[in-house]
């Protein structure tokens, strides 16, 4: 169904909105696939190709949270990011299960495409702008940037990666920054216990933070880590696909027991099913996704998004010596005053109602839960204009299998399509690298042979 109306003779136009690793992974797929005729021109608001928001910081304590080994940029070469790790004249990979920067890794991602920025190649264009609005017409796709600049092209991709929603006012902190003025004196309160929770908190201590610092999620949970352990092998065949997500996580445990009364590692059941958890997710009924979200995935992330050894190392020692603290317990209200936050909570399983101040606050609760909330002008602009539509459960724009955004009548496009993690509500599965790698390589596929 994907671009039939295209010309296998025609040199095609493809417009990739976003410049960080899924904007990077599409257009060097699209370039590269032997069947291919596209040019590409990639929109990128940052000056920086590559990096986006998971790998922009400059901090060599944010380590990734998968090994060398298992992330390649290319799927037919399973290797190619520990070779090239291993060619770079910088002591940051031992061997294969190594946990490498995540500034390094930007700089690997923009390396896909250096020699044909270098080349001065006709078929890649880069733009340094923000993409504003995506028009579909019968022929062509138009696309408006913030300047007023208007591009045109066979196919659109948004590939925007992960969406922060709006900054917060305030004394809130941002995430995703380093923590620049803050009074190392004071209490920190960051709301969240997750992945991001952590770089945050490791930011706070190689900035010389001296006060409190405070997580706080509503079940108190933090991310396990990493082992060398091997995935076990699990069939295909003896997944039970189309189960409620009961049965699913009843047949889970039994596997994890099974395998623990071996002697094993609850870790490689885990990393075991990753092959399959895409088609879990898309065979579990609309109600079965929505307990899932209420009831397990808070417990399923923090075993299946793991931070590096070293990282737990860190972690641990703050832990250790009451430089942080893990809470589980439900903010009630915050409220500006001269010396911070007053913050009001209550705390897991109690009635009463606690407060504490803090200089700061800084949301670390992940990426946006509602799209409705995005601070993505083109992400917007297509819902506001039904070009493209929210998920049922609401925590994604519409996409297809075949990654081709859904309309507002429930009507797949033929022009627009979206990869990386802002296809969640269909993949779920689909913020790692290892999986978005392979969905820009056959969505690639599927538009070369189109």
């Amino acid at each position: 169904m994907v671009c039939k109306f295209m010309s296998q003779s025609a040199i095609r136009h493809a417009i990739v909105i976003g410049g960080g690793a899924s904007g990077v992974l599409l257009a060097h797929q699209l370039l590269h696939h032997p069947a291919s005729n596209f040019r590409v021109t990639l929109i990128e608001t940052r000056s920086e190709i590559g990096r986006g928001l998971a790998y922009h910081t400059g901090n060599p304590d944010h380590l990734l949270n998968v090994r060398a080994a298992n992330m390649s940029a290319l799927p037919d070469q399973p290797d190619h990011f520990w070779r090239w790790a291993s060619s770079q004249d910088i002591a940051i990979c031992p061997d294969p299960y190594c946990f490498v920067p995540r500034r390094v890794y930007g700089t690997y991602i923009a390396s896909l495409i250096e020699p044909i920025i270098a080349s001065n190649s006709h078929r890649l264009t880069i733009v340094q702008e923000t993409c504003v609005e995506v028009r579909e017409g019968a022929a062509s796709v138009e696309v408006t940037l913030a300047g007023g600049h208007r591009l045109t092209g066979d196919i659109a991709v948004l590939a925007t990666g992960h969406d922060t929603g709006e900054p917060k006012p305030g004394a809130y902190a941002n995430p995703w920054a380093p923590p620049v003025g803050m009074d190392r004196d004071s209490a920190v309160l960051i709301l969240g216990t997750g992945l991001t929770m952590v770089d945050y908190v490791l930011s706070l201590l190689r900035d010389g933070h001296r006060g409190a610092i405070v997580a706080m999620s509503r079940r108190g949970l933090l991310a396990t880590a990493h082992r060398r352990v091997e995935p076990m092998r699990i069939e295909e065949s003896d997944v039970p696909f189309g189960q409620g997500s009961g049965e699913l996580f009843l047949w889970f445990r039994r596997r994890v027991d099974a395998h623990m009364a071996q002697g094993g590692d609850w870790r490689s059941v885990v990393d075991a099913i990753r092959p399959y958890t895409q088609r879990i997710w898309r065979e579990l009924s609309v109600p079965s996704r929505r307990r899932f979200l209420e009831h397990a995935r808070a417990w399923w992330d923090v075993h299946r998004h793991r931070m590096a050894p070293e990282v737990e190392t860190l972690i641990a020692s703050a832990l250790a010596e009451q430089k942080l603290k893990i809470m589980a317990a439900k903010v009630v209200a915050l409220a500006a005053n001269e010396d911070g936050v007053s913050v009001r909570y209550r705390p897991r399983g109690e009635r009463e109602i606690r407060a504490m101040q803090v200089g700061a606050v800084v949301d670390c609760t992940g990426v946006v839960k509602d799209p409705r909330a995005t601070a993505n002008p083109v992400v917007r602009n297509l819902l506001q204009e039904g070009r493209a539509r929210i998920d049922p459960l609401g925590i994604g724009i519409d996409v297809s299998t075949d990654c081709a955004i859904i309309d507002g009548n429930g009507s797949p496009s033929h022009r627009l399509f979206a990869v990386g993690p802002l296809t969640r509500a269909a993949f779920w599965e689909i913020i790692a690298i290892p999986d978005i790698r392979n969905q820009c390589a056959e969505l690639a596929a599927r538009l070369a042979r189109a």
